[in-house]
């Protein structure tokens, strides 16, 4: 259904680029993106750590607004990790800070563009000031139905899926479910975005070759993309190269057809 808001759209690309041309039917739906790369981009320059995740804003923006001019619909971000206490004291109140900081400055162009903004991730350890800005951008956006951008903020795929199962078994222990009864259905229903459509395309930076725990249940048959180039060094063109590798790879879910030299 065609929305009734007139948004804005992104600022252009800087040298010009557009969005690929795809099919409809070849654009991902939803995209997965785990920014790797900060810290050996700082490193690089001989900057501390921080500076990476600095930068990494503009790339954050970069992939939305590419999202946006190509018909991505959700773009799911891992932004902090269940994992991710481990860090440094320094590294990690940077993080909480800045991510402040970023909702604070961003979800306003975000809304201009009819992006709904929302937070997966579990509560405890988490600052409170953060989950305020994060709750804040959520009613802000609530309307926009141009994209959706889910910010995973102390997330953690195996912990989403343990927080179902308890939600789960609770309603068991009390009759309300027949344990009988639980399906694939059942647990996708008890999960963080129970509306959250399957990962299409998932995308990692910096050259590493792994998930990380990030949407496990909802990446079961993802399209996975390891691009070389470093997060603060990503721009909606990296978004769209990958749309490419995604368009040209044939998605069986588990099915085969026989090829019989007639």
């Amino acid at each position: 259904m065609a929305s009734k808001h007139k948004y804005e759209d992104p600022w252009p690309h800087p040298d010009g680029a557009t969005a690929p041309q795809l099919p409809a039917a070849l654009v991902p739906r939803h995209v997965a993106v785990v920014m790797d790369g900060n810290g050996r981009w700082a490193n690089q320059r001989g900057l501390p750590r921080t500076e990476g995740h600095r930068a990494g804003e503009h790339a954050l923006m970069e992939v939305m607004a590419g999202a946006v001019e190509s018909g991505v619909s959700h773009v799911s971000v891992y932004g902090f990790s269940t994992e991710n206490w481990k860090r440094s004291p320094n590294e990690i109140r940077f993080i909480m800070g800045y991510s402040k900081e970023v909702l604070r400055r961003q979800r306003d162009v975000l809304h201009a563009w009819g992006v709904r903004i929302r937070w997966s991730g579990r509560r405890p350890k988490l600052w409170r000031s953060v989950i305020r800005e994060l709750e804040a951008a959520e009613e802000l956006t609530q309307d926009n139905t141009r994209a959706t951008l889910t910010m995973c903020v102390n997330y953690g795929g195996r912990a989403e899926i343990a927080d179902a199962v308890q939600r789960i078994a609770q309603k068991a222990a009390t009759g309300e479910l027949d344990p009988r009864r639980v399906r694939e259905s059942t647990v996708a229903a008890h999960l963080d975005e129970p509306d959250m459509p399957d990962v299409d395309l998932f995308l990692r930076s910096s050259g590493e070759q792994r998930i990380s725990n990030f949407l496990l249940w909802q990446s079961a048959y993802a399209e996975m993309v390891f691009l070389d180039t470093l997060w603060p060094d990503v721009d909606r063109t990296t978004l769209w190269e990958a749309m490419k590798i995604y368009a040209r790879r044939d998605r069986r879910y588990g099915g085969a057809v026989d090829s019989v030299a007639g």
